[in-house]
């Protein structure tokens, strides 16, 4: 999906009224930036991201040695054609009679071959790249999945930093409104003027605080936009559809059954099984290289000499030549055939093809291991993200719990402090405790919601259904 993100173009004030009347309403839908979900940003990563293209550019790599394994399965046919020029004393090709005069001659030629027998390589070559073709798509499947949970990451943090920066900005209007009633009350003689510069320094507080809330705000969303591949991300915003509810009432699941649900849908496990089955292929074929092979040959030639022909010698002893035949009746006349079969057994090899043999079964033993690993690590992340989940969810209503106590403490210190009971500085105190509440709140409610999206990722919910090609 493309998203149009327009420029807007710097103008002195004095024209704007020009401006306005010369573009009229065409600029009007363009005036509002897109604002893109989860799953828009999700599918445009997997559209465009470079990563998933290089991914999928081995897929087709994969698929053209599939081609070319099944053509080690067909005969080679070659042609072949030269002309030459002899000068001096040679042996015509065609009659093998050797003269002192300039000839020239041309001869035509096809040979084939095909593999009878070859230790079974080619067959083993040729299921090695299909497992190849499948290995591919498994990666560039991970490769997919990697790419949604990290715009899934990027996604919810700029909504963290849109959330922080709202309670920043309500949380200055605040305190510029208490400073503008502060004011009166110093004037007023109610409370001291010393007061009045603590307000003074937590009102610019608030606004340092909200310009670092912005530039967390914007490196949020330029992260996002250059994860999704943007050119023009100076508009790009994204809107919130999400909420901190379990939809699918993943952790009513036992982790137990995540993990064995896992084990049977997980990208890294069936790539790790393919690799190993590729290895097998690897050490199949290096032992074929024991094994005789045969090979059938055929081929075909012909030739034409352009030069006159020695017939003999006149009574003087003066050399006789006649004209040569027609070319087209030389060719006729001097083809040649060949055919046969070759065989080659492996005797002595310097040990190469025992060392490859011994160097495939290394990596067979790898391959085993890292499945093992694999699973291990499955199982751990499982857990870890369970548990995560689980933690996370209890911080998360704990700090809502929290929020809620330090809301009724501040506005039991404001009806306080607007009397006149509390000095400005432990108002203040009740005031930055109830900042930092939200602010925990907001942390623990996107920590939370990303925690349930990794638990649905190993419960084979993806974000976006993905797609292969």
């Amino acid at each position: 999906m493309l998203c149009f993100h327009s420029k807007y173009m710097k103008i002195n004030k004095y024209n704007s009224l020009v401006f306005a009347l010369l573009f009229g309403f065409g600029l009007s839908g363009q005036a509002q930036s897109k604002q893109w979900t989860l799953e828009e940003c999700v599918r445009y990563a997997l559209d465009n991201n470079i990563t998933i293209k290089l991914s999928e550019l081995d897929v087709k790599n994969a698929a053209i040695d599939k081609k070319g394994a099944l053509g080690s399965f067909l005969p080679s046919v070659n042609g072949n054609a030269s002309h030459s020029w002899n000068i001096g004393l040679n042996v015509n090709p065609v009659t093998n009679i050797a003269t002192t005069q300039t000839t020239q001659y041309s001869s035509l030629g096809v040979n084939a071959g095909v593999d009878l027998y070859k230790g079974l390589q080619n067959q083993n070559i040729y299921r090695r790249t299909k497992l190849s073709i499948i290995a591919s798509q498994y990666q560039l499947l991970k490769m997919q999945e990697d790419i949604s949970l990290n715009v899934a990451s990027a996604f919810l943090q700029i909504l963290s930093n849109k959330e922080d920066l709202k309670v920043k900005k309500e949380q200055l209007a605040i305190d510029e409104k208490r400073y503008t009633r502060s004011e009166e009350m110093v004037n007023a003689g109610t409370i001291p003027r010393g007061d009045l510069f603590d307000l003074k320094a937590t009102v610019a507080t608030d606004k340092q605080n909200i310009t670092v809330s912005e530039n967390n705000l914007l490196i949020s969303k330029l992260s996002l936009a250059q994860l999704l591949q943007l050119k023009e991300f100076a508009d790009f915003d994204v809107i919130d559809d999400t909420n901190a509810k379990d939809e699918n009432n993943i952790m009513a699941q036992n982790p137990v059954d995540i993990y064995n649900k896992a084990k049977e849908i997980r990208t890294e496990l069936k790539l790790a099984q393919t690799n190993l089955e590729i290895a097998e292929k690897n050490v199949a074929i290096a032992k074929g290289a024991y094994q005789p092979t045969l090979r059938g040959f055929y081929g075909f030639s012909t030739s034409a000499s352009y030069s006159d022909r020695l017939i003999g010698t006149d009574g003087a002893g003066n050399p006789l030549y006649s004209s040569p035949d027609p070319v087209f009746t030389q060719f006729s006349d001097n083809k040649g055939h060949n055919f046969g079969f070759q065989l080659n057994v492996p005797i002595f090899n310097g040990f190469s093809v025992k060392n490859n043999v011994e160097r495939n079964k290394v990596s067979l033993e790898k391959s085993k291991i890292d499945l093992e690993q694999k699973s291990l690590d499955l199982q751990r992340n499982v857990y870890t993200a369970f548990t995560d989940a689980k933690g996370a969810l209890n911080t998360y209503e704990s700090s809502t719990v929290t929020l809620e106590a330090r809301q009724q403490a501040y506005n039991y210190a404001k009806e306080k402090y607007d009397v006149g009971l509390m000095n400005s500085f432990d108002f203040t105190q009740a005031q930055t405790l109830l900042t930092n509440a939200q602010s925990d709140v907001i942390r623990t409610k996107y920590d939370y919601m990303f925690k349930i999206k990794i638990l649905e990722f190993y419960f084979g919910i993806p974000i976006i259904p993905i797609i292969t090609k």
